[in-house]
């Protein structure tokens, strides 16, 4: 560690020597290493082998800087016909963000790739730069495709596109205190990005210099088979490699239905004939052991993979098991990338005509977000854990569990989040007005189809009045929206929404986002209020809560007597919320503006939701 390191360090623990800071080790606080050998050691060279690499050289208990990824990768490419590199994009920090093409006898061009028929398998690394398992297996893996004729036979037959460090800024984040919970590599990345934003949490916004570079390459490339490479947090157990895929519930059930037939055995056979334990991944009720249950999720479009699902892109989480050694773990994924496009060579023509079922489907009504229910669908089946203990903790003042490195065989009850929590209609479309036009581009971004208008036109539509919008986290009844500041937004909650049917014009210069295309859905979850990852809710409609005009007491006050005594059902209406609301009772200002909300003078756009469904197709 150098002296800059050690003194910001220092700053970081609050004024600890760094003699003491280098003694707080994670190891002999994490629960105790199990012992594990398996065939596929085989695939790691000696450190000393010309073609190791740089995480070889260390016996797998290190991973490269950035800048030696890249000087290694380059040797490779230099080395090997059958790869080359393009830079994505650069990170805000100026680094590019690299990804390898590796293909044999076809030009390493996405038209080109696209003519020749084969699957093209797209494999990320490093979302989260601490979790960098899958950079590390990547590079054996193109290796032993190219130079060392161990797997050549994989590029006569697929079109391999791997990044190998997507969040290359926070993977120069570099240092033994990062991962807590994490056994090896000794030094490791980041979570975030240099703007402190998590990458996988971007796919619906589209803030991050990473996250619109990949969306952009899956435009140009239309992948058939997505794998973004993670290490769990979490409980202790037995499996190194665990996975989320698609779920027949989502948006995209053929795929799913292909996953579950045909990824997930053939994953699963591979594993375990070279000495891995494989599993779903799961999260624990309880934060701690697995007694209470474990819960399998269902996402929103701001996660990787489940925004693929909602655009139709066949993908899969993996997760190497964050308590197992780096070395287990990289040599578990290397077997996992290898399977992963040996089943997609066998069964690509399957998986193909799966993503076009689920591309051309239209359903309606589309569910906007997911809830376990109050009897979700559970299952209890035998588990592969760790035995454990809650014990007393003086420090927390509560109980924490322990686990003692022993192997149990525990039943475990699965509760799956199956239940719809809101679902809308699906519309013939949306009208966005032209002075919204960032959120055409926004969509754009994504691969969507807009429309731009070039004259006036009359539609059928549905508008929404939000009449209770304002900042998540401050109403306490809808809390569980989230934090009213999140990665880089305030996040929004539109309350019950009030939707009124009219017949409009809407003008030239709009932008309409028609609901009949491949990406149809993901447009529906980005635009729907009331869906969890709706722009709205990501706070780019802000303008709507902002109320310019407003009323004087002078005028408002000798206005609501006229009001009154020209409308007498008015005038019972407003003795009964006097009676029965002590708060407005009480507020002369809260009396008034009751009255100005029903004047022709209040503002007809506030709290009104500026982009409108289109009920009927018009053309």
């Amino acid at each position: 560690m150098t002296r800059l390191m050690q003194s910001v360090v220092c700053c970081l623990l609050g004024g600890l020597a760094a003699a003491q800071a280098a003694a707080l080790t994670p190891d002999e606080y994490l629960p105790p290493e199990r012992p594990w050998a398996g065939p596929s050691e085989s695939l790691q060279l000696p450190a000393d082998h010309p073609w190791a690499t740089p995480a070889e050289r260390s016996g797998l208990t290190e991973t490269p800087t950035y800048d030696d990824t890249v000087v290694w990768l380059r040797r490779l490419v230099a080395a090997a016909p059958e790869l080359s590199m393009e830079s994505l994009g650069k990170t805000a920090e100026g680094r590019d963000i690299w990804m390898v093409i590796a293909a044999r006898g076809v030009e390493p061009e996405a038209a080109a790739v696209a003519a020749s028929g084969r699957p093209v398998v797209y494999v990320q690394a490093g979302i989260h730069a601490g979790e960098i398992d899958g950079k590390d297996a990547g590079l054996m893996l193109l290796r032993d495709m190219t130079v060392l004729d161990r797997e050549t036979a994989l590029l006569d037959q697929a079109v391999l596109l791997f990044v190998p460090i997507l969040n290359a800024d926070g993977h120069e984040r570099r240092s033994r205190f990062n991962r807590i919970n994490q056994r090896g590599p000794l030094e490791m990345g980041w979570r975030t990005n240099a703007r402190n934003l998590n990458l996988n949490r971007d796919h619906a916004k589209l803030e991050t210099e990473e996250v619109r570079a990949v969306v952009a390459a899956w435009n140009r490339w239309r992948p058939d088979l997505f794998l973004d490479l993670h290490v769990t947090d979490g409980a202790d157990y037995q499996y190194d490699m665990t996975w989320s895929m698609p779920s027949s519930q989502g948006w995209s059930p053929a795929i799913a239905d292909w996953c579950s037939r045909r990824l997930e055995p053939g994953l699963t056979q591979a594993l375990k004939t070279m000495g891995h334990e494989p599993h779903e991944y799961i999260w624990a009720k309880n934060h701690g052991d697995l007694s209470d249950g474990a819960l399998v999720t269902l996402g929103s479009p701001r996660y990787s993979t489940t925004y693929a699902a909602a655009r139709h892109l066949p993908a899969i989480l993996v997760e190497g098991h964050s308590l197992k050694p780096y070395r287990q773990r990289v040599l578990a994924t290397y077997v996992l990338l290898r399977s992963s496009l040996k089943l997609a060579i066998a069964h690509g023509s399957e998986l193909r005509r799966a993503t076009a079922r689920d591309r051309k489907s239209r359903p309606s009504p589309v569910v906007l977000d997911w809830r376990y229910g109050e009897t979700p669908r559970t299952e209890t089946r035998p588990f592969k854990g760790i035995g454990s203990a809650w014990v007393d903790s003086p420090v927390s003042g509560s109980k924490i569990v322990r686990w003692n490195g022993e192997p149990e065989t525990q039943k475990v009850e699965f509760v799956f989040k199956t239940e719809p929590a809101s679902s809308v209609s699906r519309p013939a479309g949306y009208v966005i007005p032209p002075g919204w036009g960032h959120i055409a581009e926004k969509l754009r971004l994504h691969g969507i189809e807009v429309e731009t208008l070039g004259l006036p036109e009359a539609i059928d539509a549905q508008v929404y009045h939000l009449p209770e919008v304002r900042a998540a986290g401050l109403a306490e009844a809808r809390t569980e929206r989230g934090p009213t500041i999140y990665e880089g937004r305030l996040r929004i909650d539109p309350g019950p929404v009030d939707i009124r049917r009219v017949s409009i014009t809407v003008p030239a210069g709009s932008h309409r986002v028609s609901t009949d295309q491949p990406l149809g859905t993901l447009a529906i979850l980005l635009l729907e209020p009331e869906s969890p990852d709706s722009l709205l809710q990501w706070g780019y409609f802000l303008e709507i809560m902002t109320q310019p005009e407003y009323a004087e007491a002078y005028i408002m006050a000798p206005m609501a007597e006229t009001m009154l005594a020209a409308d007498p059902q008015l005038a019972l209406e407003f003795r009964e919320r006097v009676a029965s609301d002590p708060d407005f009772a009480s507020s002369p200002k809260a009396r008034l503006r009751w009255f100005y909300e029903k004047t022709p003078f209040f503002d007809s756009r506030f709290r009104v939701y500026p982009v409108v469904r289109e009920i009927a197709a018009t053309h």
